[in-house]
Order: structure tokens, then sequence, then C-alpha cells
């Protein structure tokens, strides 16, 4: 049936409410609002019962199985959600989810929540059953680049607006985090009076609350913005970020440019040698790729040397402050 953006759902259950949803992603937020989107579409079509199952090792697939046969007391409608944090059902889950999808009762409605999934599963029998049966909804990650337009239609729903120029200190606080820079955005519709937000008012309300992501610090480091990499620096350092995680993750990093720009040596393409080494996103991709062209071997066996060096201080081994550290090894890379 139907593959939904996020932002389609809200339209599509105005119209109608399949027999099921299946939910895929890895945006917390966006996953979260359409799962409450379909809840309370539910709920006004008359799902007035609510069964949740999460599989963890003690889940028995069987709980599936009763959850649909169960009769309600009153004969009310139930909802039914599914959640495999994991991704992976196994055998017997395959099994007892394409069982249920081919006898799916009319007066259930099934939501399954998963985790982002990879071509390989998504090709899978219980996830083609899954998706025959209702709507999929495709829950992945807001890239920074759309962000300002993300924030402005948040803004739209508040009758509050913003300029280019706000839009974009407010992009560089919230650093890729969809849950920060909702709740800024809800911050500002408490603070500040509909219409045009005047800058001055927007940065006296959001100043020192900035939270960074990690995960982006990469996307810094590889596309040599040192301002922005020392500024992330500077907050995850604030908000106490544990040193030897970005230590992993700046070295991580430097491990994928080393095998990509090993490939290319060989003449296999950045595309191909992406796969294979499992570096996802556009962004990431062409990050590492350009890096991969751009730095030498031997200055990315040095930075994982530094990086090395780095992780001995953060862990009390070594000694200087790792923070400086991380910085001169981003700034090494950025180069």
């Amino acid at each position: 049936m139907a593959s939904l953006r996020p932002e389609q759902l809200p339209a599509h259950l105005g119209k109608t409410l399949a027999p099921a949803y299946l939910l895929h992603g890895d945006e917390p937020l966006l996953a979260l609002e359409s799962a409450d989107a379909i809840r309370a579409a539910a709920r006004s079509k008359g799902y007035s019962e609510r069964k949740v199952l999460t599989v963890d090792r003690y889940f028995k697939w069987a709980e599936l199985a009763a959850a649909g046969s169960s009769m309600s007391l009153f004969g009310d409608r139930t909802l039914v959600e599914l959640r495999i944090p994991s991704g992976k059902p196994g055998s017997e889950g395959s099994e007892a989810i394409s069982r249920f999808c081919a006898q799916l009762p009319s007066d259930v409605l099934l939501m399954t929540s998963l985790p982002r999934l990879g071509k390989r599963e998504q090709s899978s029998a219980w996830f083609s059953a899954l998706a025959a049966v209702g709507s999929t909804v495709e829950i992945y990650p807001v890239e920074r680049a759309a962000l300002p337009r993300w924030m402005a239609e948040r803004l739209a729903r508040q009758n509050q607006k913003a300029n280019a120029e706000t839009l974009a200190f407010l992009t560089d606080c919230v650093e890729g985090n969809l849950l920060a820079a909702h709740q800024e955005i809800r911050k500002l519709g408490l603070l500040l009076p509909e219409g045009e937000l005047p800058f001055q008012a927007v940065r006296e309300a959001v100043l020192n609350v900035a939270r960074f992501d990690a995960g982006k610090l990469s996307e810094a480091m590889l596309g040599g913005d040192r301002a922005r990499l020392a500024r992330m620096l500077d907050g995850l350092r604030a908000e106490g970020e544990a040193t030897p995680r970005i230590v992993w993750l700046m070295a991580e990093e430097i491990r994928a440019v080393a095998r990509v720009q090993e490939g290319l040596a060989s003449g296999r393409s950045v595309n191909e040698l992406c796969r294979e080494h499992r570096i996802w996103g556009e962004p990431r991709q062409t990050l590492v790729g350009r890096a991969a062209q751009r730095l030498k071997s031997g200055a990315l066996l040095q930075a994982l040397g530094h990086a090395a060096r780095v992780d001995r201080i953060a862990k009390g081994v070594g000694r200087g402050d790792a923070w400086d550290e991380l910085l001169q090894l981003g700034l090494r890379l950025s180069a």
C-alpha cells in the first residue's frame, strides 16, 4: 500500500485509516509524532483499547496472535502496537508476523515500530507482509541543509516566522538535533508573540542553551568548517559529553576515509566503496569521498596515532587536555 513521509501523515489520516502502519527510521522526534498521530486517529475511529507488545529476549510470539484473537468485553476495537527495537524478529517472529498479517482481524489496527532498516531487511518476507496490509511511514533524519526550512514550517504552525539569518542562527544552535529544535521552537511560541520574530529576541531566548549532536561532528571536521568544529566541541564539552566517545567517533571517520582511499587507489568508485564499508547517507558519503581524495595516506596514519594519544589522555593514562587535543585532531583533518 502507500508509502508516506512523516509530513504527509496528517493529511492521510484526515482522509482514511489504513488497517496497519509500519513506522521505520532513526529520528526519535518524528517517530514519536507519527505514532501519536496514528493513535489519535485510531481513538477517533473507535479503537479504544490499546495493547503494546515489545519484542525483547523474553517476548513470546504467541502474544501477537493472542492480541488479535482476544475479544474485548465491550466489543471495542483494538490498537495493537508491535515494537521491535532490534529490527530483527528472527525466524519465529517472521512467521508469526506474516501469519498475523494474513489473518488481520477487522477490529484490529496494527502499528509496528522499527529502527532504520537496510535493503536486505526491507526485502524480507515479514517486512513485505507488514507493508502489504497497510501504509509505510519512512522516518529519516532532517539533514542540516534542510533544517532551516523544517524549522520555518514548525514556526508557521504557531503563527510565527523568521528570516534567513534567524533560521541560520537556530540551525547552528541545535546542530541537527530535532528534539532540541522542537523544544526551542515551542519555547519561542511561549516567549514571543505571533508574527515576524526579531533576531535579537530569538538570540536572547535561546542563548547558552544550544544542544549539540556528537554524531554531526564529522560533517564539520571532514567538510573543513573549522569555526563550526570549534563551536561544536565547546558545546559538547559544556554539556558534559564523554571524551572517549568523541575520540571513538573521530577515529571511526578517519578509518572510513582510509578504507575508501585504499579502494580508490585500486580504481574502484566512491559509491561502491561506501556501500562495502557501510558508509550511509549522501552527505557523509560525499564528505568521506572528498576527504579520501584530499588527504594523504601518511596524514591519515598520523591522525590515527593522534587519536590514540587523545584516547589515553581521556582515560587518564596520558598527560594533557583531551578537549584541546580533540580540537587539534579535528583541525588536522579539516585542513
